[in-house]
Protein backbone atom coordinates (compact mmCIF):
# COMPACT_ATOMS: atom_id res chain seq x y z
CA UNK A 1 0.00 0.00 0.00
CA UNK A 2 1.38 3.24 -0.87
CA UNK A 3 2.19 5.97 1.79
CA UNK A 4 0.51 8.66 2.26
CA UNK A 5 2.30 11.86 1.36
CA UNK A 6 2.03 14.55 4.23
CA UNK A 7 2.35 18.14 3.86
CA UNK A 8 5.06 19.96 5.02
CA UNK A 9 4.67 23.45 4.29
CA UNK A 10 0.95 23.99 4.80
CA UNK A 11 0.63 21.34 7.98
CA UNK A 12 3.37 23.07 10.17
CA UNK A 13 0.76 24.28 12.71
CA UNK A 14 -0.99 21.10 13.09
CA UNK A 15 1.81 18.89 13.47
CA UNK A 16 3.78 20.84 15.99
CA UNK A 17 0.48 21.11 18.02
CA UNK A 18 -0.95 24.23 16.47
CA UNK A 19 2.58 26.07 17.51
CA UNK A 20 4.01 26.64 13.92
CA UNK A 21 7.36 28.69 15.42
CA UNK A 22 8.21 25.25 16.63
CA UNK A 23 10.67 23.29 14.66
CA UNK A 24 10.13 19.58 15.99
CA UNK A 25 6.60 18.11 16.09
CA UNK A 26 5.52 17.31 19.61
CA UNK A 27 5.06 13.71 20.32
CA UNK A 28 1.91 12.37 22.09
CA UNK A 29 3.92 11.03 25.13
CA UNK A 30 5.02 14.62 25.75
CA UNK A 31 1.43 15.85 25.33
CA UNK A 32 0.36 13.42 27.73
CA UNK A 33 2.99 14.20 30.13
CA UNK A 34 2.13 17.82 30.08
CA UNK A 35 0.94 19.38 33.61
CA UNK A 36 -3.49 19.66 33.01
CA UNK A 37 -4.91 21.37 36.08
CA UNK A 38 -8.32 21.91 37.15
CA UNK A 39 -9.45 25.24 38.93
CA UNK A 40 -12.46 24.82 41.43
CA UNK A 41 -14.53 26.61 43.60
CA UNK A 42 -16.04 24.97 46.39
CA UNK A 43 -19.79 25.78 47.36
CA UNK A 44 -20.22 27.30 44.45
CA UNK A 45 -23.44 29.39 45.73
CA UNK A 46 -21.80 30.54 49.08
CA UNK A 47 -18.24 32.08 47.84
CA UNK A 48 -19.63 34.95 46.54
CA UNK A 49 -18.89 36.83 43.03
CA UNK A 50 -16.14 38.25 43.71
CA UNK A 51 -14.58 34.70 44.32
CA UNK A 52 -16.20 33.40 41.53
CA UNK A 53 -14.67 36.00 38.98
CA UNK A 54 -11.61 35.59 40.35
CA UNK A 55 -11.78 31.59 39.90
CA UNK A 56 -12.46 32.77 35.95
CA UNK A 57 -9.05 35.18 35.96
CA UNK A 58 -6.77 32.01 37.40
CA UNK A 59 -7.98 29.71 35.20
CA UNK A 60 -7.15 32.58 32.39
CA UNK A 61 -3.59 32.57 33.84
CA UNK A 62 -3.52 28.36 34.12
CA UNK A 63 -4.54 28.35 30.35
CA UNK A 64 -3.88 26.72 27.98
CA UNK A 65 -3.75 23.17 30.16
CA UNK A 66 -6.86 23.81 32.64
CA UNK A 67 -10.10 22.80 32.27
CA UNK A 68 -11.61 26.50 30.52
CA UNK A 69 -15.30 26.02 30.83
CA UNK A 70 -15.60 23.71 33.76
CA UNK A 71 -19.19 24.22 35.32
CA UNK A 72 -19.54 23.45 39.05
CA UNK A 73 -22.85 22.80 40.58
CA UNK A 74 -23.66 23.23 44.17
CA UNK A 75 -24.30 19.34 44.99
CA UNK A 76 -20.59 18.63 43.64
CA UNK A 77 -18.15 17.36 46.24
CA UNK A 78 -14.23 17.08 46.32
CA UNK A 79 -14.70 13.56 45.77
CA UNK A 80 -16.16 14.02 42.61
CA UNK A 81 -13.34 15.94 40.66
CA UNK A 82 -10.83 13.57 42.09
CA UNK A 83 -12.77 10.65 40.73
CA UNK A 84 -12.75 12.42 37.71
CA UNK A 85 -8.27 14.15 37.48
CA UNK A 86 -7.24 9.98 36.56
CA UNK A 87 -9.66 9.75 33.31
CA UNK A 88 -9.13 13.06 32.53
CA UNK A 89 -5.54 13.48 32.89
CA UNK A 90 -5.40 16.19 35.33
CA UNK A 91 -2.67 16.46 37.60
CA UNK A 92 -3.08 19.43 39.79
CA UNK A 93 -6.49 20.89 41.45
CA UNK A 94 -6.51 24.31 42.54
CA UNK A 95 -9.25 24.73 45.11
CA UNK A 96 -10.82 27.86 46.21
CA UNK A 97 -13.22 28.34 48.84
CA UNK A 98 -14.75 30.78 51.21
CA UNK A 99 -14.90 30.14 55.15
CA UNK A 100 -17.87 31.30 57.06
CA UNK A 101 -15.98 34.28 58.74
CA UNK A 102 -15.28 35.39 55.22
CA UNK A 103 -11.97 34.45 54.98
CA UNK A 104 -10.85 33.18 50.95
CA UNK A 105 -8.46 30.39 50.83
CA UNK A 106 -7.07 28.70 48.14
CA UNK A 107 -5.72 24.93 47.91
CA UNK A 108 -3.32 23.19 45.73
CA UNK A 109 -3.40 19.52 45.20
CA UNK A 110 -1.42 16.69 43.27
CA UNK A 111 -3.32 14.16 42.43
CA UNK A 112 -3.93 11.40 43.02
CA UNK A 113 -1.90 10.91 45.96
CA UNK A 114 -1.48 14.44 47.23
CA UNK A 115 0.17 16.65 48.98
CA UNK A 116 -2.08 19.50 49.31
CA UNK A 117 -0.97 23.35 50.38
CA UNK A 118 -3.20 24.73 51.89
CA UNK A 119 -3.10 29.12 51.48
CA UNK A 120 -4.95 32.17 53.46
CA UNK A 121 -5.61 34.70 50.01
CA UNK A 122 -4.72 37.72 52.52
CA UNK A 123 -5.05 40.51 49.31
CA UNK A 124 -6.13 39.95 45.77
CA UNK A 125 -6.85 41.98 42.84
CA UNK A 126 -9.15 40.88 39.79
CA UNK A 127 -8.01 41.51 36.07
CA UNK A 128 -10.52 43.98 35.73
CA UNK A 129 -9.17 46.25 38.44
CA UNK A 130 -5.71 45.75 37.40
CA UNK A 131 -6.70 47.00 33.47
CA UNK A 132 -8.47 49.89 35.59
CA UNK A 133 -5.27 50.71 37.08
CA UNK A 134 -3.20 50.76 34.03
CA UNK A 135 -2.94 53.70 31.69
CA UNK A 136 -2.68 51.81 28.43
CA UNK A 137 -3.73 47.82 28.98
CA UNK A 138 -2.70 44.96 26.64
CA UNK A 139 -4.06 41.67 25.84
CA UNK A 140 -6.79 39.54 24.54
CA UNK A 141 -4.94 38.04 21.99
CA UNK A 142 -3.33 34.83 21.27
CA UNK A 143 -0.96 35.26 24.07
CA UNK A 144 -3.26 32.38 26.53
CA UNK A 145 -2.40 29.69 23.36
CA UNK A 146 1.12 28.60 25.26
CA UNK A 147 1.72 28.50 28.91
CA UNK A 148 3.52 31.27 30.78
CA UNK A 149 7.23 31.36 31.87
CA UNK A 150 6.98 30.79 35.45
CA UNK A 151 10.11 33.07 37.40
CA UNK A 152 10.23 32.46 41.09
CA UNK A 153 12.41 34.64 43.42
CA UNK A 154 13.91 34.77 46.71
CA UNK A 155 13.01 30.90 47.38
CA UNK A 156 15.18 28.45 49.43
CA UNK A 157 17.26 26.08 47.46
CA UNK A 158 19.05 23.20 48.70
CA UNK A 159 21.95 24.94 49.59
CA UNK A 160 20.78 28.07 51.19
CA UNK A 161 21.33 28.54 55.08
CA UNK A 162 18.27 30.41 55.87
CA UNK A 163 16.37 29.71 59.12
CA UNK A 164 12.39 30.09 59.12
CA UNK A 165 9.77 28.99 61.05
CA UNK A 166 8.68 26.05 58.41
CA UNK A 167 10.84 23.02 57.66
CA UNK A 168 13.45 23.40 54.95
CA UNK A 169 12.10 20.41 53.56
CA UNK A 170 8.35 21.60 53.32
CA UNK A 171 10.32 24.80 52.15
CA UNK A 172 12.04 23.00 48.88
CA UNK A 173 8.43 20.70 48.34
CA UNK A 174 6.42 24.05 48.23
CA UNK A 175 9.18 25.04 44.93
CA UNK A 176 8.42 21.75 43.55
CA UNK A 177 4.96 21.70 43.50
CA UNK A 178 5.32 25.01 41.70
CA UNK A 179 7.58 24.14 39.35
CA UNK A 180 5.65 21.35 38.50
CA UNK A 181 2.19 23.58 37.59
CA UNK A 182 3.40 24.04 33.98
CA UNK A 183 5.82 21.72 31.75
CA UNK A 184 9.55 22.41 31.81
CA UNK A 185 11.29 25.02 29.15
CA UNK A 186 14.33 23.73 27.54
CA UNK A 187 15.90 26.54 26.16
CA UNK A 188 17.64 24.70 23.24
CA UNK A 189 14.33 23.68 21.88
CA UNK A 190 11.38 26.19 23.37
CA UNK A 191 11.41 28.84 20.54
CA UNK A 192 11.50 32.44 21.82
CA UNK A 193 8.39 33.10 20.10
CA UNK A 194 6.01 30.87 22.14
CA UNK A 195 6.85 32.39 25.57
CA UNK A 196 4.08 35.32 25.98
CA UNK A 197 3.31 35.68 29.46
CA UNK A 198 5.37 35.59 32.85
CA UNK A 199 4.14 34.09 35.90
CA UNK A 200 5.88 35.74 39.02
CA UNK A 201 6.28 34.35 42.32
CA UNK A 202 7.94 36.39 45.06
CA UNK A 203 8.66 35.35 48.15
CA UNK A 204 8.22 37.71 50.88
CA UNK A 205 10.07 36.87 54.83
CA UNK A 206 7.53 38.42 57.34
CA UNK A 207 9.08 39.42 60.93
CA UNK A 208 7.54 36.60 62.58
CA UNK A 209 9.80 33.85 60.56
CA UNK A 210 6.88 32.88 57.72
CA UNK A 211 6.77 34.28 54.49
CA UNK A 212 4.42 35.50 52.14
CA UNK A 213 3.75 34.96 48.21
CA UNK A 214 2.76 37.47 46.06
CA UNK A 215 1.61 36.43 42.81
CA UNK A 216 1.68 38.47 39.86
CA UNK A 217 0.72 37.51 35.97
CA UNK A 218 2.39 40.07 32.98
CA UNK A 219 2.52 39.93 29.67
CA UNK A 220 5.50 40.63 27.60
CA UNK A 221 5.84 43.20 24.97
CA UNK A 222 8.80 44.15 22.42
CA UNK A 223 9.38 47.38 20.74
CA UNK A 224 12.47 48.33 18.34
CA UNK A 225 14.63 50.50 19.81
CA UNK A 226 16.91 53.21 17.65
CA UNK A 227 14.03 53.87 15.67
CA UNK A 228 12.53 57.18 14.92
CA UNK A 229 8.70 57.59 16.08
CA UNK A 230 7.07 58.29 12.38
CA UNK A 231 9.07 55.11 11.40
CA UNK A 232 7.55 53.33 14.35
CA UNK A 233 4.44 54.66 13.22
CA UNK A 234 4.43 53.57 9.60
CA UNK A 235 5.70 50.00 10.52
CA UNK A 236 2.98 49.55 12.81
CA UNK A 237 0.68 51.01 9.87
CA UNK A 238 2.38 48.81 7.73
CA UNK A 239 1.66 45.59 10.28
CA UNK A 240 -2.07 46.51 10.36
CA UNK A 241 -2.94 46.66 6.40
CA UNK A 242 -0.75 43.76 6.32
CA UNK A 243 -2.89 41.59 8.46
CA UNK A 244 -5.80 39.43 7.53
CA UNK A 245 -7.46 38.59 10.51
CA UNK A 246 -8.34 42.49 11.54
CA UNK A 247 -11.85 43.66 9.76
CA UNK A 248 -11.67 46.90 11.63
CA UNK A 249 -8.94 49.97 11.62
CA UNK A 250 -8.29 51.48 15.05
CA UNK A 251 -8.27 54.86 15.90
CA UNK A 252 -5.03 56.27 15.38
CA UNK A 253 -2.82 53.71 13.52
CA UNK A 254 -2.69 54.84 10.37
CA UNK A 255 -0.31 58.57 10.39
CA UNK A 256 -2.85 61.50 8.64
CA UNK A 257 -0.46 62.89 5.87
CA UNK A 258 -3.24 65.00 3.93
CA UNK A 259 -1.56 68.22 5.09
CA UNK A 260 1.92 67.52 3.77
CA UNK A 261 3.61 67.69 0.37
CA UNK A 262 6.34 64.91 0.77
CA UNK A 263 6.76 61.78 3.29
CA UNK A 264 9.68 63.61 4.01
CA UNK A 265 8.10 66.15 6.04
CA UNK A 266 6.37 63.36 8.12
CA UNK A 267 10.10 61.65 8.57
CA UNK A 268 12.42 64.42 8.99
CA UNK A 269 9.47 67.54 10.36
CA UNK A 270 10.70 70.84 9.30
CA UNK A 271 12.94 72.59 7.30
CA UNK A 272 15.95 72.51 9.50
CA UNK A 273 15.00 68.06 10.33
CA UNK A 274 14.01 69.54 13.92
CA UNK A 275 11.09 67.01 13.91
CA UNK A 276 13.64 63.81 13.85
CA UNK A 277 12.54 62.73 17.33
CA UNK A 278 13.52 59.06 19.03
CA UNK A 279 13.76 58.11 22.24
CA UNK A 280 17.45 59.25 22.77
CA UNK A 281 16.29 62.29 22.03
CA UNK A 282 12.65 62.74 22.97
CA UNK A 283 14.09 63.88 26.92
CA UNK A 284 12.67 60.67 27.88
CA UNK A 285 14.81 58.20 30.74
CA UNK A 286 15.79 55.13 28.27
CA UNK A 287 16.12 52.38 30.50
CA UNK A 288 19.03 50.19 28.74
CA UNK A 289 18.79 47.64 31.15
CA UNK A 290 15.77 46.15 28.94
CA UNK A 291 17.26 46.07 25.93
CA UNK A 292 18.54 42.55 24.36
CA UNK A 293 19.54 41.36 21.05
CA UNK A 294 17.43 39.13 18.80
CA UNK A 295 17.55 37.76 15.69
CA UNK A 296 15.67 39.40 13.10
CA UNK A 297 12.55 37.50 12.70
CA UNK A 298 11.13 37.63 9.07
CA UNK A 299 9.15 35.46 7.02
CA UNK A 300 10.63 32.56 4.89
CA UNK A 301 9.62 31.26 1.13
CA UNK A 302 10.76 28.07 -0.51
CA UNK A 303 13.72 29.06 -2.51
CA UNK A 304 14.56 27.40 -5.98
CA UNK A 305 19.17 26.61 -5.91
CA UNK A 306 19.78 30.15 -7.99
CA UNK A 307 17.89 32.07 -5.19
CA UNK A 308 19.69 30.36 -2.64
CA UNK A 309 22.91 31.21 -3.99
CA UNK A 310 21.85 34.35 -4.56
CA UNK A 311 20.88 35.10 -0.59
CA UNK A 312 23.73 33.58 0.18
CA UNK A 313 26.42 35.92 -1.57
CA UNK A 314 24.00 38.89 -0.46
CA UNK A 315 24.62 37.69 3.27
CA UNK A 316 28.49 37.59 2.59
CA UNK A 317 28.21 41.09 1.53
CA UNK A 318 26.06 42.42 4.44
CA UNK A 319 28.38 40.80 7.02
CA UNK A 320 31.05 42.81 5.89
CA UNK A 321 28.57 45.93 5.68
CA UNK A 322 27.83 45.66 9.11
CA UNK A 323 24.51 44.43 8.65
CA UNK A 324 24.63 40.96 10.67
CA UNK A 325 20.64 40.33 11.08
CA UNK A 326 20.55 40.94 14.56
CA UNK A 327 18.07 43.88 15.99
CA UNK A 328 17.80 45.75 19.60
CA UNK A 329 14.71 45.35 21.03
CA UNK A 330 13.15 47.04 24.30
CA UNK A 331 11.43 44.19 26.89
CA UNK A 332 8.30 45.57 29.02
CA UNK A 333 5.89 43.68 30.88
CA UNK A 334 2.87 45.03 31.26
CA UNK A 335 0.57 43.14 34.05
CA UNK A 336 -2.84 41.15 32.74
CA UNK A 337 -3.87 40.04 36.31
CA UNK A 338 -4.69 38.75 38.79
CA UNK A 339 -2.83 39.77 41.95
CA UNK A 340 -2.65 37.64 44.86
CA UNK A 341 -0.58 37.74 48.28
CA UNK A 342 -0.96 34.29 50.02
CA UNK A 343 0.58 32.66 53.23
CA UNK A 344 0.81 29.25 53.66
CA UNK A 345 -0.92 27.72 56.63
CA UNK A 346 -1.04 23.82 56.14
CA UNK A 347 0.45 21.58 54.30
CA UNK A 348 -1.12 17.53 54.40
CA UNK A 349 -0.46 14.58 52.72
CA UNK A 350 -3.07 12.92 50.50
CA UNK A 351 -5.67 15.18 48.68
CA UNK A 352 -6.83 17.31 51.27
CA UNK A 353 -7.57 14.45 53.27
CA UNK A 354 -4.55 12.99 54.79
CA UNK A 355 -1.67 13.18 57.83
CA UNK A 356 -0.60 16.86 58.60
CA UNK A 357 2.87 17.65 57.93
CA UNK A 358 2.99 20.86 59.38
CA UNK A 359 0.81 23.68 60.99
CA UNK A 360 1.21 27.37 61.30
CA UNK A 361 -0.78 27.23 64.30
CA UNK A 362 -0.26 24.03 65.59
CA UNK A 363 2.34 22.36 67.01
CA UNK A 364 2.91 19.29 68.61
CA UNK A 365 5.70 17.34 70.63
CA UNK A 366 7.63 14.30 69.68
CA UNK A 367 5.31 11.59 71.49
CA UNK A 368 1.97 13.31 69.90
CA UNK A 369 3.97 12.92 66.36
CA UNK A 370 4.64 9.49 67.19
CA UNK A 371 1.14 8.75 68.48
CA UNK A 372 -0.59 10.41 65.08
CA UNK A 373 1.70 8.22 63.11
CA UNK A 374 0.80 5.36 64.94
CA UNK A 375 -3.14 5.75 64.11
CA UNK A 376 -2.68 6.83 60.49
CA UNK A 377 -0.59 3.38 60.09
CA UNK A 378 -3.57 1.23 61.75
CA UNK A 379 -5.69 3.07 59.41
CA UNK A 380 -4.10 2.57 56.64
CA UNK A 381 -3.76 -0.99 57.45
CA UNK A 382 -7.57 -1.05 57.83
CA UNK A 383 -8.12 0.67 54.49
CA UNK A 384 -6.15 -2.40 52.94
CA UNK A 385 -7.86 -4.93 54.82
CA UNK A 386 -11.53 -3.57 53.94
CA UNK A 387 -10.13 -3.44 49.86
CA UNK A 388 -9.17 -7.04 50.42
CA UNK A 389 -12.65 -8.29 51.42
CA UNK A 390 -14.65 -5.71 49.51
CA UNK A 391 -12.40 -7.82 46.37
CA UNK A 392 -13.09 -11.21 47.95
CA UNK A 393 -16.61 -10.44 47.88
CA UNK A 394 -16.82 -9.52 44.35
CA UNK A 395 -15.30 -12.32 42.80
CA UNK A 396 -17.79 -14.84 45.01
CA UNK A 397 -20.79 -13.02 43.33
CA UNK A 398 -19.04 -13.29 39.96
CA UNK A 399 -18.95 -17.07 40.42
CA UNK A 400 -22.46 -17.64 41.61
CA UNK A 401 -23.79 -15.65 38.56
CA UNK A 402 -21.72 -18.10 36.46
CA UNK A 403 -19.50 -15.50 35.52
CA UNK A 404 -15.55 -16.29 35.34
CA UNK A 405 -13.01 -14.57 37.36
CA UNK A 406 -10.55 -12.02 36.54
CA UNK A 407 -7.56 -14.99 36.73
CA UNK A 408 -9.56 -16.93 33.99
CA UNK A 409 -10.45 -13.62 31.74
CA UNK A 410 -6.80 -12.62 32.01
CA UNK A 411 -5.55 -16.20 30.82
CA UNK A 412 -8.12 -16.25 28.09
CA UNK A 413 -6.99 -15.54 24.83
CA UNK A 414 -8.15 -12.58 23.03
CA UNK A 415 -8.66 -12.58 19.32
CA UNK A 416 -7.02 -11.29 16.98
CA UNK A 417 -8.95 -8.59 14.33
CA UNK A 418 -9.50 -10.37 10.97
CA UNK A 419 -7.51 -8.59 8.34
CA UNK A 420 -10.17 -9.14 5.58
CA UNK A 421 -12.60 -6.92 7.89
CA UNK A 422 -16.02 -7.38 6.70
CA UNK A 423 -15.64 -8.28 3.45
CA UNK A 424 -14.00 -11.87 5.08
CA UNK A 425 -17.16 -11.91 8.10
CA UNK A 426 -19.68 -12.16 4.51
CA UNK A 427 -17.37 -14.05 2.11
CA UNK A 428 -17.35 -16.73 5.16
CA UNK A 429 -21.80 -16.55 5.84
CA UNK A 430 -21.73 -17.09 2.44
CA UNK A 431 -19.98 -20.29 1.71
CA UNK A 432 -21.81 -21.42 4.63
CA UNK A 433 -25.01 -21.16 2.92
CA UNK A 434 -23.72 -23.10 -0.40
CA UNK A 435 -22.57 -25.71 1.55
CA UNK A 436 -26.04 -26.07 3.16
CA UNK A 437 -27.67 -25.62 -0.02
CA UNK A 438 -25.54 -28.35 -2.07
CA UNK A 439 -24.07 -25.93 -3.78
CA UNK A 440 -20.56 -25.46 -2.68
CA UNK A 441 -18.77 -28.79 -4.20
CA UNK A 442 -19.71 -27.04 -8.20
CA UNK A 443 -18.20 -23.94 -7.05
CA UNK A 444 -15.45 -25.53 -6.00
CA UNK A 445 -14.79 -27.39 -9.02
CA UNK A 446 -15.46 -24.03 -11.45
CA UNK A 447 -12.49 -22.71 -9.18
CA UNK A 448 -10.27 -25.76 -9.69
CA UNK A 449 -11.41 -25.53 -13.02
CA UNK A 450 -9.91 -21.56 -13.27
Amino acid sequence: MARRRTKKRTHVGVANNGNPTTSKPVSANQVARAPKSMVIRIGAGEVGPSVSQLVKDARLMMEPGTAARLKERRNNKLRDYVTMAGPLGVSHLMLFSRSETGNTNMRLAITPRGPTLHFHIEKYSLCKDVRKALRHHKGGGKEHLSPPLLVMNDFISPASDEETTIPRHLEQLTTTVFQSLFPPISPQSTPLLSIKRVLLLQRVKTTDGTYLLQLRHYLITTKRVGLSRPLRRLNAAEKMLNSQKTGKSRKGALPNLGKMEDIADFIIGGDAGEGYMTDATSGSEVDTDAEVEVAEITARKVLNRNQREREREEKGNSRHSGHNGVEKCAVKLVELGPRMTLRMTKVEEGVCGGKIMWHERITKTTEEIKRLDKVWEKRRQDKAVRQKVQKENVEKKRVLKGGKTEEEEDDEPVDEWDSEGLEGDAEMELNEHLEEAGEWEEEQEEIAAG
